[in-house]
């Protein structure tokens, strides 16, 4: 996919409440009924992909890096990747999402200059290798998939512990390693995601964008130059966006009048708010309302959650 017609979207999610990682377990298919969306994507916290089997490539930014059976993958947070599988035996993944940044920051409380060294080392890179080539980080990765599974007495103080293990691990790898075949350089787009993220949370928001640039802190013309370089789109477009997303949805679920939503959803006049709808639904509220099951097709698409 060329740079020029690449589309990246934000997938924001979310940890169990108490817990250190969210892990999504036994994501399993057969021949024929893989299909992943022809869309790079990154997520708010850091992915780790463990392959048991299957084979195809993954895009990790501007790279296209095969893989087979028995992998794993660490992609930063930020960093746009999609997975493509030849899906001809089936496949077998499961994955780990860890919040590094407020994981680290609360264990190092007392230290928080180690605590952003160890950010800065674990978000520098993106990895796709073979588990044999990295036994201890690959064991470490089965180990807490499988306290997660398992959930025993305890478990999730023994997450803890093996989460802040295998983070200290790939800190110590990352600042071994030199550009080459087994890992690649992490993308500035990482910077945005916690504008992301707010804007997700809380799209009625009357945002300034240089509040968000703080947020990630960066200059505002910085800010919406790797926005717009990763969204295909400007900040202000993507914050209309998600706002009219949420609108279709209460469109179609309360019976509250327009004018409500409009103002609910963060638009500060229902002309503004008629205006957004038209230009990227294609149609008006008030058709959405009387017929939502004929323009379905039509809503405008927003990053999943997973």
């Amino acid at each position: 996919m060329s740079k020029e017609t690449r589309k990246v979207s934000y997938r924001n999610m979310q940890l169990p409440l108490g817990s250190p990682v969210l892990a999504v377990l036994e994501k399993t298919g057969t021949p024929g009924d893989h299909t992943e969306p022809d869309c790079l994507h990154f997520h708010n916290y850091l992915e780790i992909g463990y392959c048991y089997y299957d084979n195809g490539y993954m895009q990790l930014d501007n790279r296209k890096v095969l893989y087979g059976s028995n992998i794993f993958t660490v992609i930063p947070s930020g960093f746009p990747h999609l997975t493509i599988s030849n899906d001809t035996i089936g496949y077998l993944w499961e994955y780990l999402f860890i919040d590094v940044s407020g994981f680290l920051t609360d264990v190092y409380k007392g230290n928080p200059h180690l605590a952003e060294q160890l950010i800065l080392r674990i978000n520098r890179q993106a990895h796709l290798v073979k588990a044999n080539d990295q036994q201890e980080i690959a064991a470490l990765i089965r180990k807490i998939l499988g306290v997660m599974r398992e959930q025993k007495d305890l478990y999730l103080e023994e997450a803890k512990g093996l989460v802040l293990a295998l983070l200290i691990r790939l800190a110590r790898w990352n600042k071994t390693l030199s550009q080459s075949e087994g890992y690649i350089y992490h993308a500035s787009s990482t910077i945005i995601s916690a504008a992301l993220e707010y804007i997700n949370k809380e799209p009625e928001h009357p945002f300034r964008i240089e509040e968000l640039a703080r947020m990630c802190h960066i200059s505002e013309t910085h800010f919406r130059r790797v926005f717009s370089e990763y969204m295909k789109m400007s900040p202000v477009q993507y914050i209309n966006r998600i706002r009219i997303r949420r609108a279709c949805d209460e469109l179609k679920r309360t019976n509250d009048s327009i004018n409500a939503i409009a103002a609910r959803t963060g638009f500060s006049s229902l002309s503004t708010f008629n205006r957004n709808f038209r230009q990227i639904t294609g149609i008006t509220p008030q058709q959405l309302r009387k017929h939502p099951e004929l323009y379905t097709r039509d809503l405008p698409n927003t990053p999943p959650h997973i």
